[in-house]
């Protein structure tokens, strides 16, 4: 069974490069201590969680998605219905990634709404 392996030392909050991937035999019998990723492509792309040491597995609780929204960065918030867009500043109270539902406070009012992290880091309010 092949299994994909960094080739270097990558570090916690790296992006991870399809560079940086190798894949490595092991045998059908091998039994991985934790749930490990068997495919480059569920890799590439993702944030490491934590070190990843050049020829392990990587465990699948080891990486994240991109990280678009992070907790007290003031983020742009978008509101739209009808044809009406209203924008406004808030404070994440929690990371998002893309398509993530996150609370944010209201830097205007102080009210904490729910809101959906957008591809391009904004953070869409009501309207779903």
């Amino acid at each position: 069974m092949l299994l994909p392996v960094p080739t270097v030392t990558i570090y916690p909050g790296d992006t991870i490069k399809e560079t940086m991937l190798r894949l490595q035999s092991y045998p059908t019998t091998y039994r991985a201590r934790a749930a490990v990723i068997d495919a480059p492509l569920a890799i590439v792309g993702r944030t490491a969680r934590r070190m990843l040491l050049p020829g392990e597995p990587v465990p699948v609780n080891a990486v994240d998605d991109p990280r678009l929204v992070s907790r007290g960065t003031p983020t742009q918030m978008v509101f739209e219905e009808n044809g009406l867009v209203i924008t406004a500043v808030g404070q994440p109270l929690q990371n998002g990634g893309l398509g993530e539902t996150i609370r944010v406070r209201n830097t205007d009012t102080n009210r904490i709404v729910l809101g959906t992290v957008m591809a391009d880091g904004r953070i869409k309010i009501g309207g779903f």
